[in-house]
């Protein structure tokens, strides 16, 4: 019985923060109309959660592109399709590990931040002192943080898959001698711009759109203790690698499910 009630219970308070959740999520985007009024909150979060991720986003995408490249020449050449190894990189890149290794970093690095921020400023009770101003903390701090999240998460995913292009043709033409031209004609030739570009597009808006929801109600939602903030942060990456998988799979299926 003490099973089943520990069971009850978390499954109980499970719905329960998904309700605050989407509350937290409705105030969020209602107050959309702020950023308009103030574009200088924007464009602070964008530099602290895009800019500043642009070095680990690169660095990663060069070396997924390059073990894409070994990986891929070495299976390729079993059946002397050398030649493909550019589409093959390239197709990896945008359709999947672009979007998907992108948002994991993205998680880790820039959404951990979100949320031990916003954790501490209520730990240190600075949202309840915005609140006795008669300035709403929603609109003040989550909704342009929330916002530079969802815009970002698109260009460092394009960031990352260009470059991890490049790192797969330094790898296939740079050491294991694959035409050049080959590489970059095949993948201009096959890889299509809805089917491949724009679904991965689609992809990087809803991880960028669920990471940030997930980060900031983390960091707005933790108890206010320096073990609060730590458990929060934790929730963060963890709930975000589950979310980005599952939705992934979910993607590809509504996708790529009638190719």
């Amino acid at each position: 019985m003490d099973f089943f009630q520990h069971l009850g219970k978390e499954t109980r308070g499970g719905f329960t923060k998904l309700g605050r959740g989407t509350f937290f999520l409705f105030y969020t985007l209602k107050g959309l109309f702020s950023i308009v009024v103030r574009p200088r909150l924007l464009l602070n979060q964008m530099y602290s959660v895009g800019v500043l991720s642009c070095l680990i986003i690169a660095i990663s995408g060069l070396f997924v592109g390059m073990v894409l490249g070994l990986q891929g020449y070495y299976i390729l050449s079993d059946f002397g399709a050398e030649e493909t190894l550019g589409l093959m990189v390239a197709a990896s890149l945008v359709r999947e590990l672009g979007p998907v290794v992108s948002a994991l970093l993205f998680a880790g690095r820039a959404g951990s931040a979100l949320t031990a921020e916003i954790g501490l400023m209520k730990a240190t009770e600075q949202l309840s002192g915005m609140e006795m101003m008669a300035v709403d903390p929603i609109k003040r701090i989550i909704t342009p943080r929330f916002v530079a999240g969802f815009l970002s998460m698109p260009l460092l995913v394009g960031l990352f898959s260009a470059i991890g292009v490049l790192g797969g043709q330094m790898v296939g033409s740079g050491m294991l001698g694959v035409d050049e031209g080959a590489y970059w004609s095949q993948m201009q030739a096959n890889i299509d711009f809805y089917d491949d570009i724009v679904n991965g597009f689609i992809k990087s808006l809803v991880f960028g759109f669920i990471v940030s929801w997930i980060a900031l109600f983390e960091g707005y939602d933790t108890v206010p203790t320096s073990e609060g903030v730590s458990r929060a942060t934790t929730r963060t990456v963890v709930n975000s690698a589950f979310s980005i998988l599952g939705l992934d799979f979910i993607l590809t299926a509504l996708m790529f499910g009638d190719d």
